[in-house]
């Protein structure tokens, strides 16, 4: 396949199939999609398959954005069911957060992989902090914005989710915990998020990479079949059916810990990921 040595696509498999276990637990436990985990593995996936350097990260992005749909909607419906999620905020940010994601696969059509590392670092780090070293005096407000910062909040969020790959759920959540909602809340919240983002996200990457299987004929994994646009399809075949399954073990688990323990496990969860794209880009 492609040249790949046979044990090589075996590790390659495996490390798709855990990737995407753990996706559907982080899916469940914090209110991401996991784009925050799978963007790196795919990262990787992409290089072995020598993708360029140029387009590899955008195909991961917009991979993951695809595989997050399905993660997303399990996730949310599972978080409604025990009446955890502000459906009112949803609301208010369906169209902003759906203009901003348009808007950043535009933004990646055109942008250099730094840029998505870049976003991935900022958002990852000032999350981490948050959660780790945040106390509860630490508040922009009491309760969220009722005017148009409400609806510039949910814009701002669908921009960078769009570069970052991820559902939305780093973003809510640290919106949601400076306004004075509880973590739980905003963890379930932010899962319906994931759905708002993702689908749209990942149609705008078909169209934002709809011209390079041209511009590079000779990659395999970037052509039809195989691949559509700036979506891979040898990824969400081998990542999403096991990120679904296994994200309702993740809502359980979300649900028994505390808020102190599921602070800190989400801000240890964001700051290894912020340090594994430092590197990357100091590398």
């Amino acid at each position: 396949m492609f040249g790949i040595p046979p044990g090589e696509i075996v590790l390659i498999v495996l490390a798709l199939a855990a990737g995407g276990a753990l996706t559907g637990v982080l899916a469940g436990v914090f209110g991401v999609g996991g784009g925050a985990v799978i963007v790196p593995i795919l990262y990787e996936l992409f290089r072995v398959l020598s993708v360029p350097e140029d387009v590899r990260m955008p195909l991961a992005v917009g991979t993951s954005l695809a595989i997050i749909i399905p993660t997303s909607i399990r996730s949310f419906r599972a978080h409604q069911a025990k009446g955890a999620v502000d459906n009112s905020i949803l609301r208010r940010w369906a169209v902003p957060v759906v203009i901003g994601v348009v808007g950043g696969s535009a933004v990646a059509r055109y942008a250099p992989a730094e840029l998505f590392k870049l976003v991935f670092v900022l958002v990852a780090g000032a999350s981490a902090i948050r959660l780790l070293f945040g106390r509860d005096s630490w508040r922009i407000a009491d309760d969220v914005p009722k005017g148009w910062l409400m609806e510039a909040y949910g814009l701002l969020i669908g921009v960078l989710s769009a570069l970052m790959g991820i559902g939305g759920g780093q973003l809510s959540n640290l919106f949601m915990t400076f306004y004075g909602r509880p973590i739980h809340q905003a963890i379930a919240t932010s899962s319906g998020l994931g759905v708002l983002i993702s689908i749209p996200g990942a149609i705008g990457y078909i169209y934002a990479g709809w011209p390079k299987a041209a511009a590079f004929p000779d990659v395999a994994v970037l052509q039809t079949p195989l691949a559509l646009g700036f979506v891979s399809f040898i990824g969400v075949l081998l990542v999403a059916p096991l990120s679904m399954w296994t994200a309702p073990l993740g809502v359980k688990l979300a649900h028994s810990l505390s808020k102190r323990k599921l602070e800190v496990a989400f801000g240890t969860f964001l700051m290894l990921v912020c340090l594994r794209f430092v590197f990357s880009l100091v590398g």
